[in-house]
């Protein structure tokens, strides 16, 4: 991956939350973004922020587990930006119930979302990563409710879990081609985890402010990481999972 590969990336779910971040950051380190998500409005928004610090965006709504869908969104980078660089696998949703009270529809729900689409997205993208012949990065999104269990979430974790065998799956394919493939298991205040984080700030735990006044629980203690793992600095890393929390 050479040191002028700064050309296009695509984010899903990168309309607000950790998404969001993750666009930005990646904008200020010289990438073109595609910006996706379901809601046209937060993903325009997302752009306004990124073409005011004056980097280059673009919207694409859509819902990515669906394979041409990923298809049109990663094209959309290469057509907008003259080719792909990475791409940040970041949409999901939860649907929390026990197992034995869990809706058939809630579990293929939650599996298609991020199974379907981390698959799809990947796949397309490193088709054109090997014609690119440049290499590429991708990073993907995991959770402790994937690697440890998560009482309530066993349609997420599984999800989550098969998310850290596709990535370290993808990484041994593709290393011929300079592409590397990486996940990450983030802490940060989301829609998803809203609850969890004011949990915590109820017992005390993590504090949003401390002295300092640094808050651990925003997105943006995140997106650096994921930004250098995009990089060119980045190309010896790969087929490697990544707890990412505060500071």
């Amino acid at each position: 991956m050479s040191n002028d590969i700064r050309t296009g990336a695509l984010v899903t779910g990168s309309g607000q939350g950790l998404g969001r971040s993750e666009a930005l950051a990646l904008a200020a380190d010289g990438f073109g973004v595609v910006v996706n998500d379901v809601d046209g409005d937060k993903a325009a928004e997302v752009v306004e922020e990124i073409e005011a610090a004056g980097g280059r965006g673009v919207a694409f709504i859509g819902d990515c587990s669906d394979h041409d869908t990923a298809g049109e969104a990663v094209e959309l980078a290469v057509a907008t930006f003259g080719g792909i660089g990475a791409v940040v696998n970041n949409a999901g949703i939860n649907r929390d119930r026990t197992m034995i009270k869990m809706p058939v529809e809630d579990w293929q729900a939650v599996t298609r979302m991020h199974l379907d689409s981390v698959f799809s997205v990947t796949q397309h993208a490193c088709v054109h990563f090997k014609e690119q012949g440049d290499g590429g990065r991708v990073v993907n999104t995991t959770s402790v409710a994937g690697l440890l269990g998560n009482f309530g979430q066993s349609n997420y974790g599984a999800a989550k879990a098969g998310i850290v065998a596709f990535t370290i799956i993808v990484a041994e394919e593709m290393a011929k081609f300079g592409v590397t493939c990486n996940a990450i298991a983030p802490t940060a205040r989301t829609r998803m985890t809203a609850a969890l984080a004011d949990a915590a700030k109820e017992r005390g735990e993590n504090p949003e402010n401390l002295d300092d006044g640094f808050d651990f629980w925003t997105p943006a203690n995140v997106a650096p990481f994921v930004g250098f793992l995009c990089s060119p600095d980045a190309g010896y890393i790969s087929g490697k999972v990544f707890g990412v929390v505060g500071d």
